[in-house]
C-alpha cells in the first residue's frame, strides 16, 4: 500500500538520531529527543490550496528539517510515517 498526499502536503519518514552524544554518553530512550531530520517519501502535486498558487519545492529522497512537533504520524505496513504541509518544513539539508 502506498500514501499519495493532496495538495501541499509532503510525506516524510524521519531519520533515526544518534544513540550517542558527541562527547561519548550513551542514551535512554526517554531522554531522546523526537528527531527533526526527515526524508521526504511522497510528495502532493500543489495547485491551489485555500485560493493561493503554491509552488512544491521539495522532492521525493529530499531530506528535510521540521519543527519538532509538526504534522499527523500515521502507520502503514508496520512503518511509521508523518504527514504534514509543506510550510511546516523549514529547510532542506545538503
Amino acid at each position: 500500500m502506498t500514501i499519495k498526499p493532496l495538495a501541499d502536503r509532503v510525506v516524510i519518514k524521519m531519520v533515526e538520531t544518534e544513540e550517542k552524544t558527541k562527547s561519548g554518553i550513551i542514551l535512554t530512550g526517554s531522554a531522546k529527543e523526537k528527531p527533526e531530520i526527515a526524508e521526504v517519501v511522497a510528495v502532493g502535486p500543489g495547485g491551489v490550496v485555500e485560493g493561493k498558487e503554491v509552488q512544491m519545492y521539495v522532492k521525493v529522497g529530499d531530506r528535510v528539517l521540521i519543527n519538532q512537533y509538526a504534522g499527523n504520524e500515521v502507520k502503514l505496513d508496520g512503518e511509521t510515517y508523518t504527514i504534514l504541509r509543506q510550510d511546516g518544513i523549514l529547510a532542506i539539508v545538503e
